[in-house]
């Protein structure tokens, strides 16, 4: 039986800005029939979309080495062995790993991690249990320090990282407030997800949004996008306030310097901490972490949420729909049918 493996692959860096489809390219690939002695081949079933993918493609340094020219676009994704050179794994387990956006990743049994997908939907296991949820577990509670009663605020807060990291605040008896894009994500946010409060960007007056949500201040906030937002929270800590930076979806796709923290000097004023963690540095605690959520899901103060985008083709554009705001929940690209 000949295996044909279609694969995404970065053709050249991108201009500043959204990356123009004519970046990637499409390869095909004969994989072997068997699997090499210690290694796996995977049916890859799902890919992670991250916004920090957009930084992936860029030459300079970052916390991870960029995308080569010429290789498979990286990507966490859930797959089915479909072949085993290597004990501890069978055809047909579902496993996860960095498989890349591509149908089959051939690649050594020391890397994918079994996955126990019983009783929830194997996306969950990219959001909610994956990286999305470690790193609003982490960032939350570990970098933020975020306790009872004090107030949460939260951006991109219907997205993958905000969307849990909101949540998590409200299990363990925060006040929270989510800022997002739009009527119908603001709704969503306090209807669905329990929020106290919801803020839209999009409108005007986001400071006084956040004066008037926040009234005594806000003492944690999670920032995913950085920017005029982020600004926005500078002017409104409490005292002692912390803020935990985990992304800047806002400047990803810049073509000039980008909005700096202009408010920066409302830390000392507050005597504020603000504080910057990359979610591998945590890799030793993450079964802990999936332990948590899970609990959570299952007690159902965490509602997963899933966007999804069917076929490899469909990668280019679906990750510039991340910074358009069309998802709520965790973005994923479904490569096969499960």
């Amino acid at each position: 039986m000949t295996i044909t493996n279609l694969q995404c692959r970065l053709a050249q860096r991108p201009a500043p800005g959204l990356p123009d489809p004519s970046i990637w390219s499409f390869t095909e690939e004969t994989v072997a029939d068997e699997a090499p002695d210690g290694q796996v081949t995977v049916e890859v079933l799902y890919c992670s979309l991250d916004p920090a993918m957009r930084t992936w493609l860029n030459a300079g340094r970052s916390y991870v080495p960029p995308v080569r020219v010429g290789d498979v676009m990286r990507a966490t994704g859930i797959g089915r062995v479909l072949t085993s050179g290597a004990e501890g794994f069978s055809p047909g387990d579902i496993v996860s790993g960095l498989f890349g956006i591509q149908a089959y990743a051939v690649l050594p049994a020391s890397q994918p991690r079994q996955l126990d997908a019983a009783g929830l939907p194997l996306p969950v296991h990219l959001g909610a249990l994956g990286i999305s949820g470690l790193t609003a577990y982490f960032g939350l509670l570990d970098i933020g320090k975020a306790k009872q009663g004090e107030t949460v605020v939260v951006s991109a807060a219907a997205g993958s990282v905000g969307s849990v990291a909101a949540q998590i605040a409200k299990a363990i008896g925060c006040r929270v407030v989510g800022i997002a894009g739009g009527a119908e994500k603001c709704r969503l946010l306090v209807d669905e997800l329990g929020l106290d409060a919801a803020v839209d960007y999009k409108a005007d007056g986001l400071n006084d949004a956040l004066k008037a949500a926040c009234p005594t201040g806000i003492d944690v906030y999670f920032d995913n996008v950085g920017g005029a937002v982020l600004n926005a929270v500078l002017r409104n800590l409490a005292t002692g306030a912390r803020i935990v930076i985990s992304g800047a979806v806002s400047q990803y796709n810049a073509t000039d310097a980008g909005i700096g923290p202009t408010n920066y000097m409302n830390l000392l004023v507050a005597r504020a901490s603000m504080t910057g963690f990359v979610i591998f540095d945590y890799e030793d605690r993450y079964a802990e972490g999936r332990a948590q959520l899970a609990k959570w899901i299952e007690a159902r103060k965490i509602s997963p949420r899933t966007h999804l985008v069917k076929g490899i083709a469909n990668f280019p554009a679906a990750l510039n729909q991340l910074f358009a705001g069309e998802n709520t929940g965790k973005f994923v690209l479904e490569v096969a049918e499960p």
